[in-house]
């Protein structure tokens, strides 16, 4: 009898373990970021990043309801596995139903072998690429510069070189030198935020833009209480850059993400749709 009471007992704490993990990875949460800017009439931004291949129903959803005028997606759209890569496509296919889609590669997709025609087929459902150049959203009658960095930050063996301060970053200043010369609001779509400030004499917090929109540090996966952020690549333990926003002009915003990587599932760490609600 105390060995069936035992029995029933474990696996109800399992059942619950399950749920509990199960709500921690689907319940969404939505972020709002309000910005004043004398260049930009009124628009509703929403980010979405790191889906890593996850079709996630309920986000799109939400991207529905919240009615955006733009979707700015951050990178690890597809993960370095090409999981899912038809039911990705179809999902791309339903988000520009809803808006313009503004896509940038994360390192994920920056592991694909087959990179070049991935980037392809996301530019045939309707996804604006954006490698290392700037479009121009003017169709409520003003300018917003979009320019989109590819990185490619992308191997393992980077990540150990940025611990030791020996990895060499890519001088992205020509293109802030291109943005800058744009009238208009201007936003930055980089998949890594500790770009914004932790990159010494290449940081981008030093040029002239509005907002970076910024992901891969999956809010730091765990997320516990009186200590915030656990981990993140690129950054280590307690990252700074791992959720919520940085700074004032240029402001960086950094997102939860949606989906997981090599770890399984998040803590605390719900993921996250921002909207950026820009306002004169």
């Amino acid at each position: 009898m105390e060995y069936i009471l035992i029995t029933i007992t474990a696996l109800i704490i399992l059942i619950l373990l399950i749920i509990f993990l199960y709500l921690q990875n689907n319940t969404v949460d939505i972020t709002n970021h309000n910005i004043k800017s004398t260049e930009c009439g009124k628009l509703r931004i929403v980010q979405l990043s790191d889906l890593h291949s996850k079709p996630f129903a309920k986000v799109l959803k939400i991207t529905k309801e919240l009615n955006p005028d733009i979707i700015c997606i951050t990178g690890d759209y597809i993960n370095d596995r090409c999981k899912n890569k038809d039911k990705m496509l179809a999902y791309g296919k339903e988000l520009v139903k809803i808006a313009k889609v503004y896509y940038i590669t994360g390192n994920h997709e920056r592991r694909l072998d087959n990179f070049e025609s991935i980037m392809q087929e996301l530019s045939d459902i309707g996804f604006i690429v954006l490698l290392n150049r700037i479009s121009v959203y003017n169709d409520k009658g003003f300018d917003v510069n979009i320019l989109g960095l590819d990185e490619n930050q992308a191997d393992f063996k980077d990540y150990k070189t940025r611990k030791n301060g020996t990895f060499v970053y890519k001088d992205m200043s020509p293109y802030f030198a291109e943005l800058k010369s744009n009238s208009g609001f201007k936003i930055v779509l980089s998949h890594f935020p500790e770009n914004f400030k932790n990159v010494r004499e290449m940081n981008y917090s030093q040029y002239d833009f509005d907002i970076q929109l910024s992901g891969h540090a999956h809010g730091g996966q765990f997320c516990l209480p009186f200590i915030g952020p656990v981990f993140s690549p690129g950054q280590g333990l307690f990252p700074k850059y791992a959720k919520g926003s940085f700074g004032d002009r240029p402001k960086l915003i950094v997102s939860r993400g949606l989906g997981n990587a090599e770890f399984p599932f998040r803590l605390f760490n719900h993921p996250e749709i921002n909207v950026i609600n820009i306002n004169q």
